[in-house]
Order: C-alpha cells, then sequence, then structure tokens
C-alpha cells in the first residue's frame, strides 16, 4: 500500500514537472510547478523528513509559485492585456 502511495506521488510529480516544463502558458507553467513542490514535499513528510518537507512547500510551492504568478500577472498588465501570437 505503501508503494502504491509513493508511485502514485511519483507520478504527478513527474507530470507536474513535464507540465511546467512544455506548457506554453506560462501561469499553467507556474502552478504546476507549484502542485509538483506540494507533491515532493508530501514525499518528505511521509519519508518521515519533516523539516525538509516544511522547507520544501514553504519555499518551493509557496514563495516561488507566489513570485512567478505575480511577475507573470504584472508583465501581462505592463502589455497591455493583449496576447501575442
Amino acid at each position: 500500500m505503501v508503494v502504491l502511495a509513493y508511485t502514485a506521488l511519483a507520478a504527478v510529480m513527474v507530470v507536474c514537472a513535464i507540465v511546467a516544463v512544455v506548457s506554453k502558458n506560462l501561469l499553467r507553467a507556474a502552478i504546476a510547478l507549484g502542485i509538483g513542490s506540494a507533491t515532493l514535499a508530501v514525499i518528505f513528510f511521509l519519508l518521515n523528513a519533516p523539516y525538509a518537507g516544511g522547507f520544501e512547500l514553504s519555499v518551493g510551492a509557496g514563495l516561488v509559485s507566489v513570485l512567478f504568478i505575480v511577475a507573470i500577472s504584472l508583465s501581462e498588465a505592463m502589455r497591455g492585456g493583449r496576447r501575442e501570437p
């Protein structure tokens, strides 16, 4: 049962990483990066590494994702909200 949980979490993390790299939409890539980082934090917690999990959750999923989303929103606002092909 534990192996199945680790395998499922690892699969979610790999899919999120691939979406973050391949996606052409920057907001979708930033959200996928945050979800992948949160999944990695859950894996750390399951491996009884609470400090590593807490650090990954606060810095990886929290701070970096918020900074990316704010930067993307500000860059789109500066362009006037129009999308370039």
